[in-house]
């Protein structure tokens, strides 16, 4: 498995950004569909975004859509997460994950990766 540290979370106000990073070690990030999965106090974990291994292909939550970016750069093994014109209903703790190589589940299914970040914390203030 794939080593993941998140970074960048913090206290916004509503209609800020932020730019989150998942630094990954321990194997070659290209290897590994990446995807960004949030969970708010009270709530089950939700998918944000995912991004294919050559980064060529990306998905979004409606939640999210047009408002959060997912990258990646296979030479730094580093994914990011944009979040731009964010909401309070954002506010949620956001892991970083690696799908795992032989899943059939969805892409938006959490329950298809194996490598989880301990997460970062955004909260957006109103």
């Amino acid at each position: 498995q794939v080593q993941l540290v998140e970074s960048g979370g913090g206290l916004v106000q509503a209609g800020g950004s932020l730019r989150l990073s998942c630094a990954a070690s321990g194997k070659p990030l290209s290897a590994y569909i990446m995807g960004w999965f949030r969970q708010a106090p009270g709530k089950e974990r939700e998918f944000v975004a995912a991004i294919t291994r050559s980064g060529g292909g990306t998905f979004s939550s409606d939640s999210v859509k047009g408002r959060f970016t997912i990258s990646r750069d296979n030479t730094k093994n580093m994914v990011y997460l944009q979040l731009n014109n964010l909401l309070p209903e954002d506010t949620a703790v956001y892991y970083c994950a690696a799908r795992a190589p032989k899943s059939a589940e969805n892409i938006n299914q959490d329950r298809g990766y194996d490598s989880w970040g301990q997460g970062t914390q955004v909260t957006v203030s109103s």
